[in-house]
């Protein structure tokens, strides 16, 4: 089973543009959806649609629409009331699959609710194998918590990835990076946490050489998304490549997350390095050939792109 942790989850509202989105313009939408969103959510749907069992534990009440909606798509979830509502993200999607997001800050959680997140995810992380922590933080929340989760969750025998960006992710690798036995970045995340250009990280050799103090500070393996690039797994026993199958984008919301669950759905089923890096860029693309916020299922799969091994020089 896979647990996830999403502090700062929200309802995710795309609306379906009819032509190219210009600022200042008036632009008609053909379509608009509500969807449960949240990096961890997202993960949770996606194993579960493909038939693992998995818990998203949020933040949120029982009559919120976000918990609504998770009850509505019969995902199992636990929440911690706060009695304040969830934000709302806003996608613009455009004819051709660009999409413009606008990410709401979320509500201020107090201690008391950080606390009980916690003690959701080491409850029902008892018996499981992957513990998921993804997402922002909500409003002033200490950006080193991520950390401080992890050293808490250490010791009950969970597998850890985490899924965030800047100051949380920067302290999380600084604070416990032997704890940490996945990192999923995209290209620009793994750039500002090596203080690296993004644009330096174009070739697979500058990536491991990015990469390669995060692995001998002791993270167990980095797996980073590269979009329409495909994506690059790296561990201290070597790098594999894949590339992403051609899929006609309708949006990328998700994609990161998708990838994400198609890697630890490779884990669950103990595949090796390339085959699990094989299923994680199959499930990303997947995700952007779908509409909206929809997260895809093992029959949205497009065929398989076999990762390879790289061979440095």
């Amino acid at each position: 089973m896979i647990v996830t942790l999403t502090p700062n989850p929200s309802i995710d509202r795309t609306i379906t543009l009819s032509e190219t989105l210009v600022r200042g313009q008036v632009i008609r939408s053909t379509a608009g959806h509500d969807d449960p969103g949240g990096k961890g959510v997202n993960v949770a749907q996606v194993v579960r649609n493909a038939g693992q069992l998995a818990v998203a534990v949020l933040p949120g009440d029982h009559d919120d629409p976000l918990l609504v909606r998770l009850r509505e798509l019969r995902l199992t979830h636990r929440a911690v009331p706060t009695g304040l509502p969830s934000r709302v993200n806003l996608t613009l999607a455009e004819p051709d699959g660009v999409t413009t997001k606008i990410n709401a800050p979320g509500p201020s959680l107090d201690q008391a609710h950080l606390d009980q997140l916690v003690h959701e995810v080491a409850r029902e992380g008892v018996g499981a194998r992957w513990a998921v922590l993804s997402g922002s933080l909500p409003s002033g929340v200490d950006l080193g918590w991520y950390a401080d989760v992890v050293a808490a969750l250490a010791d009950d025998g969970l597998s850890i990835a985490l899924d965030t960006s800047g100051e949380p992710l920067r302290l999380a690798v600084e604070r416990v990076p032997g704890k940490l036995d996945l990192l999923k970045p995209n290209t620009e995340e793994l750039a500002d946490l090596v203080d690296a250009d993004p644009s330096s990280l174009d070739e697979v050799g500058a990536i491991v050489e990015a990469a390669k103090p995060l692995l001998d500070a002791g993270v167990g393996a980095v797996l980073l998304t590269r979009g329409s690039w495909g994506a690059v797994l790296l561990t201290t026993d070597g790098t594999w490549t894949v590339d992403a199958p051609p899929v006609q984008a309708r949006s990328t919301v998700g994609a990161g997350d998708s990838a994400l669950a198609g890697y630890l759905l490779g884990a669950l089923d103990g595949l090796d390095p390339a085959k699990r890096l094989t299923l994680a860029v199959a499930y990303g693309s997947a995700a952007a050939s779908l509409p909206g916020s929809t997260m895809p299922s093992p029959a949205d799969l497009p065929p398989l792109t076999e990762a390879r091994r790289w061979n440095e020089g």
